[in-house]
Formats: C-alpha cells, sequence, structure tokens
C-alpha cells in the first residue's frame, strides 16, 4: 500500500533519522536498515487509517528496533546466547526528544549517515544507490526505475555495498579530522550526481527525472543546514536550484529538448532563481573559493539575463577561466570552449576542443562532438557541423538528445530535410 502524499514525505524526511539511530546503537548497517524498512512499510500501511502518532520519528524506531532485536534473538539463539540478547532494551537516548525540547543530534546524525553511505571503499554507483536508499527514502524499486536496471539488480547493488562497508570497518561514527574534508567532498559529489541524472537523464526516453533531482536538492538543503558554513555546500545547493529553475523550459509539448538559448526564460522557476543568487552572492562574500561555488556564479549569470542575447558572455569566460584553473577536467574544458566561442569567436572555442580528442575520458563522449558540431556551425562549416551532429547522436544514449542532435543534422542538409 503506498501512502498519501503527507505521510510520504514525512517517512522519507525521517527514515535516515531512524536509520542513524539503529546503526549508532547496535552498529550493524545492513541490518539497520532492513529493520528501518520494515518498519517505513508498517507506517505506510497503518497511519493512512489510524493517523500519524504523536511522535513519529519515536514510532518508527521503537518499531525497527523490536524488528532489529527480534533478529538478533533469533541469530544468537542458535549461537547458545539468547538470554544475554533478551536483556537488551532500547535505551531511551534512541527515541525522539519531548516536543518542546531541540533536537539536536538529529541533523549530524543525517550526516554520519551520509558519510558512511559515501564511503571510499565504495564505487560513486553504489554510492548513489545507498544514499537514495537509506538517506532518501526511496525504495529500491523507484531507484532501479530511476536508473533503468532491473529492482534485483538495483537490489544486489544495495546489498554489496553494505556488505562492502562492513568489511571495510565502516563505522557510524564522524570520520576522524583528517579525512574530515576529503569525505565530505564526497558527499557532495554523490549529490551532484544524484542531481545531475535527475536534470539531464544519461539514459532512455526522458530528458529529466524530477523526482532525483528534487531529492538531490531535498538532501543538499540538510547539508547545508548541517554546516552552515561550509561555502562548497552552499555553492552546489545554489547550482542545483540556478539550474533546476530552467527545467519548465527545457522541453517542447512534444518532449522535444529546448536548447539554453532557445528558452522562454518566463518559464523558469523565478522563486529558485531568486533563491539560487541570493545563496550565492552571500556565499562568494564570505567562503573560501571552491568549483561549485563558480559554477553557481556562472549559472547566476546566465539567470540574470532577460534574453539569451543580453548574457554577458565575457563575465562567464573569466569564470570557466577560473575554474579550469582550480579544478580542471574535460567536461569544464567543453564549458569553457563554448564561452571562449561566443565571448571570442568559434575558432576560439575550437581551439580549446582540440586537446581533448587524445582525452579517452571525453574522446567518445557525446558531447564532444555535440560542441564541436554547434562550433562548427556557429563558423559556418556546415558539412562539418552535420557530421558531428550525427556522431554525437550515435554516442548518446538518451533518447531526446538523440532526437534533438538528429534533428539538427537535418537542418544543415541541403535540402533541410
Amino acid at each position: 500500500m503506498r501512502p498519501e502524499n503527507g505521510t510520504e514525505d514525512l517517512l522519507r524526511r525521517l527514515a535516515p533519522r531512524a536509520l542513524a539511530a539503529l546503526v549508532r546503537h547496535y552498529g550493524n548497517f545492513e541490518a539497520a536498515e532492513d529493520a528501518v524498512q520494515e518498519a517505513l512499510l508498517a507506517a505506510a500501511t497503518q497511519w493512512p487509517g489510524t493517523g500519524v502518532p504523536e511522535s513519529p520519528l519515536g514510532w518508527l524506531i521503537r518499531v525497527a528496533s523490536r524488528r532489529l532485536t527480534d533478529e538478533l534473538r533469533s541469530e544468537l539463539a542458535r549461537r547458545r546466547r539468547e538470554a544475554t540478547v533478551a536483556a537488551r532494551s532500547v535505551p531511551d537516548e534512541l527515541f525522539a526528544p519531548a516536543a518542546d525540547a531541540a533536537d539536536l543530534r538529529g541533523a549530524d546524525d543525517t550526516l554520519t549517515l551520509l558519510v558512511l553511505c559515501c564511503h571510499p571503499s565504495l564505487t560513486p554507483a553504489s554510492q548513489i544507490a545507498l544514499t537514495l536508499r537509506a538517506v532518501g527514502g526511496l525504495t529500491t524499486a523507484e531507484i532501479a526505475r530511476a536508473f533503468l536496471v532491473p529492482e534485483a539488480t538495483m537490489a544486489q547493488r544495495i546489498s554489496r555495498a553494505k556488505q562492502r562497508i562492513r568489511a571495510a570497518g565502516g563505522r557510524f561514527h564522524p570520520p576522524p579530522e583528517a579525512e574530515r574534508t576529503e569525505r565530505f567532498r564526497a558527499v557532495l559529489h554523490v549529490l551532484y550526481l544524484i542531481f545531475n541524472e535527475g536534470y539531464t537523464a544519461t539514459a532512455g526516453p526522458e530528458v529529466h527525472r524530477a523526482d532525483l533531482a528534487a531529492e538531490a536538492i531535498r538532501l543538499t538543503r540538510t547539508v547545508t543546514r548541517i554546516r552552515p558554513d561550509d561555502g562548497e555546500a552552499a555553492g552546489l545547493l545554489a547550482l542545483m536550484l540556478l539550474t533546476d529553475a530552467r527545467r519548465p523550459a527545457r522541453t517542447r509539448p512534444d518532449g522535444g529538448l529546448v536548447p539554453l538559448a532557445e528558452q522562454d526564460r518566463s518559464r523558469w522557476n523565478r522563486a529558485y532563481v531568486d533563491e539560487g543568487v541570493a545563496l550565492i552572492t552571500r556565499t562568494l562574500s564570505r567562503a573560501p573559493l571552491g568549483p561549485y561555488q563558480l559554477q553557481a556564479a556562472i549559472a547566476a549569470v546566465h539567470a540574470e539575463a532577460d534574453r539569451a542575447e543580453e548574457t554577458d558572455w565575457r563575465q562567464i569566460l573569466a569564470l570557466y577561466q577560473l575554474l579550469e584553473r582550480l579544478a580542471p577536467n574535460p567536461m569544464v574544458t567543453l564549458n569553457h570552449a563554448v564561452a571562449a566561442a561566443m565571448a571570442q569567436g568559434p575558432q576560439a572555442g575550437l581551439a580549446l576542443l582540440a586537446p581533448l580528442d587524445a582525452d579517452n575520458r571525453v574522446a567518445r563522449h557525446h558531447r564532444l562532438h555535440a560542441v564541436r558540431a554547434h562550433l562548427l556551425e556557429l563558423a559556418g562549416d556546415r558539412e562539418g557541423a552535420r557530421s558531428c551532429y550525427l556522431t554525437a547522436a550515435r554516442l548518446t544514449t538518451s533518447l531526446p538528445e538523440q532526437e534533438y542532435l538528429q534533428n539538427r543534422a537535418a537542418r544543415l542538409t541541403p535540402d533541410g530535410r
């Protein structure tokens, strides 16, 4: 039974806190996660009929703890230690605080859980899946649908991730001071990847998956509340808001992709634009500069132009030059090339693309060929642009992008077909 939207949202918010409480007390991430999932299912089934309890978090923790304790009893009974386990009771510290008491630990627990899900022993794909399941509260079926894989495959991926964390000695504790910066950076990277997959689906028939993008924004808001002085967390949230603001204008009624330069900016989510611009403006004035802040600043320059023709490309070019010095990677170079073409002419952009042909990370990526096609079209090389558009269309696994690129190529044929 699927809960009503209000109950579903509540359960999704409470799930990581309940899981954190159990992992902190029992230490077994895999067993605790299973117990919390059972408690969530019980709540989804019972609460629509009986009403939400006065302390929903306490209810979840209590039910999950009983399930976990029962499981531990069964296991330890086989080892003739049932009497010891039977004496175990759930300590008061696990229950939700009184209504008039400040919940000082819930936020820190959520961040600790995020760090655990982004354990360095896991691949990025496993980090994403485990984060969405344990912290995001998505079911295995929902995650599998989002990434277009069978549910059994995603279940195995999540199970292996939990086993790998246990084998690597992962514990529910804040990371050591020496590792803290790197581990928090990994959390932000995973949230960034989740958002990107939601905003621009890499495969399948949809341009975007709004539920993934929304979940990434929600989790990043949580991180910024926990770490209000973290400039990169704030920068990432601003970047997500400013980027997601464009979503209503990204597709035509038939589902076709609309590039940034052709979007109706009056359809952009103005609340997200205003929040994102204000957030990055504050952050740049008080925090050490980082890559997410620079990307957010670039998005803010785009957002501040009422029409594409009014975009301050010279400012964007300067920001990309700084970003490439601070965090060089081929995707940054691709965007840098577009900015250079718009500010200095297409040949300047094409010159920046040339070295990427020898970079194995991007040489066979459709975006390199799509960007080159766009710049060749700007330079007047219609045949070269058409060839690159078709190459890009063959390489992409996104059906809307494939259709868009093929249409661009068709416009450049002698007969326009």
